[in-house]
């Protein structure tokens, strides 16, 4: 099966290389796009430079403005044509080596999504406590509304069988995209495993984007989907 691995980059410059080195390692059949959202830091020239030479299965799609990180992926999912698609955060808190083990279960029929829990994964570190809280409690409001069992609806990884993502209809621009895609994964009962994956948070002073209006929009999506989603719209 082929994985389409889609990175949303927005002034990633820092770190975009190293992530894609290793993404560029990860011992799949694989694309990798990135959806490069109005980065003003060189990332754009870079990637039609040096990036494209160096990496013949690099797609590049460029947002002319900044749209968020729902807009990046939103794009980058419509372009896939792997079997299964996942997301790699543009920066080095996640560690793409895990990517096999997250898509495993699809590749062997076993589910229809996989989220990488960095809850499961005893020595992962956190921003801070708030986030920590923020995350379980948006954890929380997605399991109590929409009867799910997840212990990190937040994480970057999350993998899909690819036609799924046209199913799931996303439409958030920002942060709330992780919200949205939680919420409806258990709306639509899609079967969902998690694997324990490692995580290493940068600070603010580094380049962390999330904050506190992110988790705010992130509760009033939740609510949203929760008053709004019917079956209806999502015809089999």
């Amino acid at each position: 099966m082929k994985t389409t691995i889609v990175i949303p980059s927005y002034n990633e410059m820092k770190t975009l290389p190293a992530v894609l080195k290793a993404v560029a390692a990860v011992p799949l059949d694989k694309e990798i796009i990135v959806v490069d959202d109005g980065s003003t830091d060189g990332t754009r020239e870079w990637l039609a430079g040096t990036a494209a030479g160096e990496y013949p299965f690099l797609r590049v799609i460029e947002h002319e403005k900044n749209t968020g990180k729902g807009g990046a992926l939103i794009t980058g999912f419509g372009a896939a044509t792997g079997d299964v698609a996942i997301v790699q955060d543009a920066d080095l808190e996640y560690d793409p080596a895990c990517i096999p083990a997250i898509v495993k279960p699809i590749e062997e029929g076993r589910a229809d999504a996989v989220f990488g829990s960095r809850l499961y994964y005893g020595k992962s570190a956190t921003y801070n406590i708030v986030y920590l809280w923020g995350n379980k409690f948006l954890t929380l409001l997605v399991n109590l509304f929409f009867g799910a069992r997840m212990t990190d609806s937040y994480t970057c990884y999350k993998a899909f069988r690819t036609p799924l993502l046209n199913k799931i209809k996303l439409t958030s621009p920002g942060f709330e995209i992780e919200a949205e895609i939680s919420c409806k994964t258990a709306f639509l009962g899609l079967r969902l495993e998690e694997v324990p994956i490692p995580y290493v948070p940068r600070s603010r002073r580094a380049g962390k984007k999330i904050n506190f209006r992110d988790a705010v929009k992130g509760v009033l999506k939740i609510l949203r989907l929760r008053l709004t989603l019917r079956r209806a719209d999502f015809p089999r």
